[in-house]
């Protein structure tokens, strides 16, 4: 009760308060059996779990409450405030709360069975309150109090359910972790059977294995960027600098809205479909795809596909190579100034990709015909007869491609 409130049982006989906990105290253990069985009926599918001695743990926290309740009785403190204050629940029932979440039950049942028992009992306590004739504000305020220590009984519990869920949400996360880390990691010793390993790890989380899997790398829009709301099925590990996810059947009807949705905010890429074996080699393109997004390369401010990106990954990622072929195959250009050589760069690209003539170039390059004809001449005359050979053309079309990507040429 508040403190400022006097209570109702500071006005019943001492005798009489302690005549009705000592009955109610020896009442306590055919109370608890009573609630236990009643209980049973109505949710005959409940669970029981034995102490040491082979007592049902349900049985064993019943007595215990009612026990604790009552005891309170007897400590009316001498301000006149009423029972004693502490009448915190057994511990047992945050194991009750813990068991819920641990074999996937809400506590919805577990609330309505405390209910039920608080209504049992305080149909016992008011009977006996009756039979000594203990006055009725006093039975008021001992209702009052029984509702109060439902509510404890419940946060118990709910503590308890939260620590329990708060624990498999964490093994979770590293029985995932290490699913990841054998799709992802480079192991210089496999297993025999990758594929077994693979199945055999998955199903520790309840994960199915799917026929193709696509890994993404996500860059954190922040420091404490809160992780992405990914649908269940989706592997994610924030505990990496670069947050990595592994994405169930990528081309699965609806997925890839799900997933822009999911990840509305952050930045990365999602590297192509491959079988989870391979799941490395996902990884790889989407590392690619990121780097590529750090110098300017590709878009930055999305998480893109790897898939709808393939020309720049192909012709940039590769720099070196690249960049040698470049050298060996515009070596010509050299002749010109550096904007000269751009413009003839970009009208021998124009060329190549239209297989038009100059009207055709022109229109792609928004010059003149005339200019067009002109700087092809200079092109043959720069090339001579390589321009009409299938692979130094496509060698060329490569590079000045590749130039393109980079930004060296105009769109």
């Amino acid at each position: 009760m508040p403190a400022a409130t006097r209570s109702a049982w500071c006005d019943v006989p001492g005798l009489q308060v302690k005549q009705f906990a000592a009955l109610a105290m020896e009442e306590a253990p055919r109370l608890a059996q009573d609630i236990f069985d009643e209980i049973r009926r109505e949710f005959p599918h409940l669970p029981l779990v034995h102490d040491a001695s082979g007592e049902p743990l349900a049985l064993v926290g019943i007595r215990r409450a009612i026990e604790g309740f009552v005891r309170r009785l007897t400590d009316v403190s001498a301000d006149g405030t009423g029972p004693a204050p502490d009448g915190r629940p057994p511990s047992v029932f945050q194991e009750f709360g813990r068991g819920q979440s641990v074999h996937g039950r809400s506590l919805d049942s577990l609330q309505a069975m405390y209910r039920l028992g608080v209504k049992l009992a305080w149909r016992r306590l008011a009977d006996l309150g009756t039979r000594l004739r203990i006055p009725p504000p006093a039975m008021y305020e001992l209702a009052e109090a029984g509702y109060e220590y439902l509510d404890g009984l419940v946060d118990q519990s709910v503590r308890g359910y939260a620590e329990a869920a708060a624990r498999q949400a964490g093994e979770r996360l590293r029985l995932e972790r290490k699913l990841m880390d054998l799709m992802l990691e480079g192991r210089t010793a496999a297993p025999p059977d990758p594929v077994a390993a693979l199945t055999e790890r998955a199903a520790r989380i309840g994960w199915p294995v799917p026929e193709r899997v696509a890994v993404g790398v996500l860059v954190r829009p922040a420091r404490d960027a809160v992780a992405p709301a990914v649908g269940p099925d989706i592997l994610l590990d924030m505990e990496t600098e670069r947050p990595r996810l592994v994405v169930p059947d990528p081309d699965a009807a609806g997925r890839p809205d799900l997933l822009r949705r999911a990840l509305a905010g952050w930045s990365g890429a999602i590297g192509p479909p491959v079988a989870p074996p391979a799941a490395a080699k996902s990884l790889r393109w989407a590392e690619s795809a990121v780097a590529l997004m750090e110098r300017g390369l590709l878009p930055a401010d999305e998480v893109l596909h790897c898939t709808e990106h393939t020309q720049a990954l192909v012709l940039l990622q590769p720099e070196e190579l690249v960049d040698d072929l470049t050298r060996r195959a515009l070596a010509p250009l050299t002749q010109c100034g550096p904007t000269h050589a751009r413009r003839l760069a970009e009208t021998l690209l124009a060329w190549l990709e239209t297989r038009g003539g100059a009207p055709e170039v022109a229109a792609r390059l928004g010059v003149h015909p005339q200019t067009v004809r002109y700087r092809l001449r200079q092109i043959r005359e720069l090339w001579g007869a390589e321009v009409d050979d299938p692979d130094r053309r496509f060698e060329l079309e490569l590079v000045l491609r590749a130039r393109r990507l980079r930004g060296e040429l105009g769109a």
